[in-house]
């Protein structure tokens, strides 16, 4: 079993749901009825009084855990370089903000932090403090024992300089705290049906945000030493389990090809109605399964 993939879900697949229909009890339970042992949050969204959490809200937190049996995996925070008009945060300001995170991340029993630092393009790359900013708190890191990880997100492919540079940080430190999580919305590779009115037409970035990047899962080969994390974005999956828009069969076996044995982290961004989500979410967990395990059963 130690060579299979982990499977959890972030709460975020249920943002139609979560407050108005779901309470955070049920969004928990939806997550272990899939078969999931992890649990991704956002921490802005998630947490009520974050990012100082009161005692009745951690025992809920913690009795939840004990409960359903999942595990804290992946806690999605922001470094607000925009926060005012006209000056961006400095790298003092950046570091306190990822010293903010890291400590509740650690506190609700987190192993990964994905910090998104506000970007300066259209292509997402990042603020240039983001690299000062995450030096200053490897070490703390490093005690807490939590990665950090910075999002391979569309209209970013894997060929990009913002992936060399994170690379090139990672050499440049020696550090085992900071590591790449990919969206495998970079791998879509059919246009979103449900989100055309939402994007401008063309070939801009933000229309590749329909169509798609179709990044060749092939290109994860290079990167492989670095990958922490994968959140499985997705969009839509069929009455007969298959995904309308991100090519799994593609996908999932390069992954077992390069011994990745980390998290699948469901993240559903299609339709936005209630009650989708959990439906989809768990069409998903089938899908993944179904080719892990056809994958496992081809003779090495």
């Amino acid at each position: 079993m130690e060579d299979r993939f982990k499977y959890g879900v972030s709460l975020y697949s249920f943002t139609e749901d979560f407050g108005s229909v779901m309470s955070i009890e049920e969004g928990f339970d939806h997550i272990a009825d899939t078969g999931a042992t992890g649990i991704e949050i956002l921490g802005e969204t998630h947490v009520t009084g974050y990012p100082t959490p009161d005692k009745a809200w951690l025992d809920r937190w913690f009795g939840l855990l004990d409960r359903t049996g999942l595990e804290p995996t992946n806690m999605c925070s922001w470094v607000d370089t925009k926060l005012r008009l006209g000056q961006s945060l400095s790298v003092d300001e950046g570091a306190a903000e990822l010293v903010r995170d890291l400590t509740l991340a650690h506190q609700l029993g987190f192993k990964f932090l994905r910090p998104k630092f506000g970007v300066i393009s259209a292509d997402l790359v990042p603020d240039p403090i983001w690299a000062p900013a995450v030096e200053r708190v490897l070490d703390l890191a490093h005690k807490l024992d939590i990665v950090i990880c910075p999002e391979i997100h569309s209209p970013t492919p894997i060929n990009h300089p913002v992936v060399h540079g994170y690379i090139d940080f990672i050499e440049r430190t020696g550090t085992k705290n900071f590591a790449l999580l990919i969206d495998t919305g970079i791998f879509q590779d059919r246009p979103l049906k449900s989100w055309v009115h939402e994007v401008p037409e063309g070939d801009s970035d933000h229309a590749k945000l329909i169509n798609g990047m179709k990044v060749n899962p092939e290109e994860l080969v290079g990167i492989a030493p670095y990958i922490a994390f994968i959140q499985a974005k997705f969009h839509h999956i069929d009455d007969n389990l298959h995904d309308e828009n991100i090519p799994w069969e593609k996908v999932i076996p390069v992954l077992k090809r390069i011994g990745y044995t980390g998290y699948l982290s469901s993240e559903y961004e299609g339709v936005r109605e209630p009650w989708v989500a959990i439906d989809q979410v768990r069409r998903q967990h089938v899908l993944l399964r179904r080719l892990e395990a056809a994958c496992d059963a081809v003779p090495a």
